[in-house]
């Protein structure tokens, strides 16, 4: 059964000895979003796995991402046939230079241009299908939503959860040390059980998609 957010509430005020008057329910939800954000970044587990198509637009090299994109995992192209090609990642700098001449075709590589958009080479010439493989923004665990760390992973989260608050209260050095030990193994060993679930290839692994500024496409 999982465990329910107020109850994780009192485990973490109960293992730091201190009240709500100290660690208030909005700073402990910071610190358990922040755990959930690193364990994403860490563990690519089957949970945050979506795809979404879209299409490519004739003469325009960007492509829109989906609003919950957080790790881009592969491209695909998928033709008029249902033929798949998966896109080669590159530089945006080799994009750019690939599309200088202006030349349309079928696309063959990306790059990822900003939090919102890929750009791809050649142009496209069609609005062929892209497929788009991708890790999501975790869910929030909260007083009304449980999520599969709180369900199946709630020690690790627990004890991610401790270190934050123990580098916040700046606790004793040990218990800070002893909850980061406790969490890196068990984000550790949550990796290798979803690695040994699936065979990963080449386009699965992904690359985070990191804040920049930019021009527009």
């Amino acid at each position: 059964m999982a465990i329910t957010h107020s109850n994780f509430l009192t485990q973490v005020r109960n293992y730091t000895e201190v009240d709500s008057n100290v660690l208030s329910d909005t700073i402990i939800d910071q610190f358990i979003r922040a755990i959930e954000v690193d364990v994403a970044g860490k563990v690519d587990y089957d949970d945050l796995r979506k795809y979404a198509n879209s299409n490519f637009t004739a003469g325009n090299r960007a492509v829109s991402m989906p609003s919950d994109v957080m790790i881009l995992r592969s491209i695909e192209h998928i033709d008029s046939g249902g033929n798949r090609t998966f896109l080669e990642k590159r530089e945006t700098s080799f994009i750019s230079e690939f599309n200088s001449t202006g030349t349309q075709g079928t696309p063959k590589y990306f790059a990822n241009w900003d939090d919102f958009n890929i750009i791809v080479a050649p142009v496209p010439a069609s609005a062929d299908t892209v497929q788009i493989n991708y890790i999501k923004d975790p869910p929030h665990f909260n007083s009304t939503t449980n999520t599969f760390l709180s369900t199946y992973q709630d020690p690790m989260l627990l004890h991610g959860v401790l270190t934050e608050c123990f580098s916040y209260l700046k606790g004793p050095m040990d218990l800070y040390n002893l909850y980061k030990s406790k969490y890196d193994e068990e984000v550790q060993a949550f990796a290798l059980q979803q690695m040994g679930r699936r065979r990963r290839g080449e386009y699965d692994s992904g690359v985070p998609r990191v804040k920049i500024p930019s021009p527009s496409p």
